[in-house]
């Protein structure tokens, strides 16, 4: 592919619902362009962009793929995204390469989720975006059904520039809005006929809210509308190229990808409608050297961002977009982020899974950087002579954990190296180790997004892990005040081992773990031994008196011992404090505490109802309910037990539309009834063991 400048480059993500054809659309338009000689299907394997062997197996897209292609002297850079929220990580990179968006909506199920999702993130990043209404070919298609739906959903500014032509229940060609014209498909191109006379009326109904929508993006042109209703054609036109680059205009265009059907037309109203890459604004950014805000010009020296990491058989890739300058072998890169230079290098095109060396990449346009030493997703590099670095990209934070482990013996560092190359593609995971439980923690998105994960983990490194529920970090702590004496005596021969301490256990004040005092008078516990009585007192604290967990919240007062000149030792006062902290411990009132956190669920306010139920089954607290744009948020504390999965559950409940933050707040008592199983399951546990 020949190099081409912003001026001559689309850079359009493709976002949507799962299922509602965005892949089959990405083929068909590489398909148009003549780099494909046929169709692939997702259910066979076959597409270009879903090529991850999870993606075949699944038959869904996971991964933020490349497609670009040449359409008539214009570069246009089809970013295919997922659809399932699992994903929502490579989402959010997909948004961060596009200039604007292509929106796919069924023509069967309408405007579902996916598609609201996509129309928020558009509208927060201000980028312009264009509805595909797809899927035209299948039964039950119902375009007038789902337009309404769609203007319901997100208002009168979302205008067809197309109006599909349906000849007994067949997708035989469209009205174009715009020109007042019809074209149907002969399957080898289009031919220009009539508007259907039962579609003159509609036609014009729809020629008069496009006009409306147009004037609307301009005032000068909104001033003469209201005056005389009507626009010119050339008016039209430019209000509604400046209401689409703006945003203040959503188009909606009708394809069915799979027959092919309007797919070259859609090319040519990307081309036509959608912002170049000239007209795209960069990310805030700093300067290195002075710290001071830049204003990032295309005619600079070279600046990019690194959005994606991806690794195959042959090494690291980093797929960035340009913002300034040009990147070529001569560019001495820079990475601002780890302060470090890496080596010069050509950048490469990516279609799919196949690379292409190219010997420059022009501002506005994206490609990939090999072999990068130093260089992580959300990195700047930059030419050293003038480095800057940009704003961080916000990838959606981990909502799961699950515990993960080898199958087989043996093999759980092989599992963790490799998930940690994992998480170098994907931001959006999290590996961590729980000091208190031990468990090696996977953090991610969904059930699915963890799974596929592991599938990766067996695809890349030939191993397999296996997942649980991460066991709850529970301590125990007591009640009440006790006192015990611990007494070590041992005699075998030659020197013994004497100490014994008298000692009071006690809840410590709010907010202290741990509290320790030294009350001994007239050296009946040497001074030398306190240290050891401490030590021994801290190492039985690690195991509670009840079911093992760590024991916090105790004041301990050692006030009265016995020692011998002779015999006593240091680990003869360790053991005694342990079989003092013991044997008190039972007398006061030992309880078992569990991890509270604070919960901030936003969701649509119809589901605020369901919510509240499901948080009452979950032994959680209503905090309070604050209305927001677009919903309520819920607050609400729930242990930490019942929860781990709330990802997952709430996206059913909430169709997809719910999401949640949390922190730890306290522990709190378990319930008596729940805490005696915990014990009895951890006494069992332990006789296993032994």
């Amino acid at each position: 592919m020949k190099e081409f400048t912003a001026k001559d480059i689309r850079n359009i993500g493709v976002f949507g619902h799962g299922g509602e054809g965005k892949t089959t659309l990405s083929e068909a338009m590489l398909f148009n362009a003549g780099l494909i000689d046929r169709l692939g299907k997702v259910e066979n394997g076959t597409t270009t962009t879903d090529y991850d062997p999870e993606e075949i197996a699944r038959g869904i897209s996971i991964n933020v793929a490349l497609a670009p292609l040449e359409w008539k002297n214009t570069k246009i850079n089809v970013i295919d995204a997922p659809g399932f929220f699992d994903f929502y990580g490579e989402v959010t990179a997909a948004m961060t390469l596009a200039d604007s968006a292509l929106i796919v909506i069924g023509a069967v199920s309408g405007p579902v989720v996916g598609a609201e999702k996509a129309m928020s993130m558009c509208e927060k990043a201000h980028k312009a975006r264009m509805i595909v209404i797809n899927q035209l070919d299948r039964e039950n298609a119902n375009f007038e059904k789902v337009m309404g739906e769609i203007n319901a959903k997100f208002g009168p500014s979302v205008v067809p520039i197309q109006l599909p032509i349906i000849e007994g229940g067949a997708f035989k060609g469209y009205v174009d809005v715009v020109n007042m014209t019809a074209k149907l498909f002969d399957g080898k191109g289009e031919k220009e006929v009539a508007i259907p006379a039962s579609m003159e009326s509609q036609a014009q109904s729809y020629y008069e809210k496009l006009t409306e929508a147009a004037a609307e993006a301009d005032e000068a042109l909104m001033e003469k509308y209201l005056e005389t209703f009507e626009l010119s054609r050339e008016e039209m036109l430019k209000g509604l190229s400046v209401g689409v680059q703006t945003g203040v205009v959503t188009p909606v265009t009708c394809v069915s990808a799979a027959q092919n059907i309007g797919v070259a037309t859609l090319l040519d109203i990307i081309v036509n409608y959608l912002p170049s890459a000239d007209m795209a604004k960069a990310p805030n950014a700093k300067s290195v050297k002075t710290g001071a805000d830049v204003v990032v010009k295309q005619d600079g020296k070279f600046a990019a961002q690194v959005v994606k990491t991806l690794f195959d058989q042959f090494g690291k890739y980093s797929v960035v977009k340009v913002y300034r300058g040009m990147l070529d072998v001569s560019v001495a890169l820079y990475n601002a982020n780890a302060e470090k230079a890496e080596k010069p290098t050509a950048p490469a095109l990516m279609r799919g899974k196949k690379t292409y060396p190219m010997e420059k990449l022009y501002a506005g346009d994206i490609g990939v950087v090999p072999k990068l030493q130093y260089t992580a997703t959300g990195d700047t590099l930059c030419d050293a002579a003038d480095p800057i670095v940009f704003d961080e990209i916000e990838f959606p934070k981990p909502a799961i954990s699950l515990a993960v482990t080898a199958k087989k013996q043996g093999e759980d560092d092989k599992v963790i190296s490799g998930l940690n190359r994992i998480t170098e593609e994907d931001p959006t995971i999290r590996i961590e180790k729980n000091a208190e439980t031990g468990d090696v923690l996977i953090q991610g998105l969904g059930e699915m997004h963890i799974e596929v994960v592991c599938g990766k983990l067996k695809n890349k490194n030939n191993v397999e892990a296996q997942l649980a529920d991460p066991r709850i970090p529970y301590r125990e702590t007591i009640r009440n005040m006790a006192e015990a004496e611990g007494k070590h005596k041992k005699q075998s021969g030659g020197s013994g081992q004497y100490g014994v301490v008298q000692m009071r256990f006690e809840p410590a004040p709010e907010g202290v773990d741990y509290e320790f005092v030294n009350a001994i008078v007239g050296g009946v516990v040497p001074k030398e031994f306190i240290p050891a009585v401490e030590k021994g007192l801290k190492e039985a604290l690690l195991r509670g008196v009840l079911a093992g967990y760590p024991m916090v919240g105790i004041k301990a007062t050692l006030y009265d011992g016995k020692y011998h000149p002779v015999d006593s030792k240091e680990v003869a006062f360790k053991s005694a404090a342990r079989l003092s902290y013991k044997a008190a411990c039972v007398k006061a009132n030992p309880t078992l505490i569990e991890p509270i956190y604070r919960y901030e669920i936003f969701v649509p306010s119809d589901y605020v109802g369901a919510i509240s139920g499901d948080l009452s089954s979950r032994r959680g607290r209503m905090l309070g309910m604050n209305p927001v744009d677009g919903g309520t948020v819920v607050v609400a504390e729930a242990p930490l037990s019942e929860m781990f999965k709330y990802a997952t559950d709430l996206r059913s409940m909430t169709q997809s539309r719910g999401s949640f933050t949390s922190e730890f707040v306290r522990y709190e008592d378990v319930p008596a009834n729940i805490a005696k199983k915990i014990i009895e399951s951890a006494k069992k546990e332990e006789e296993e063991e032994e």
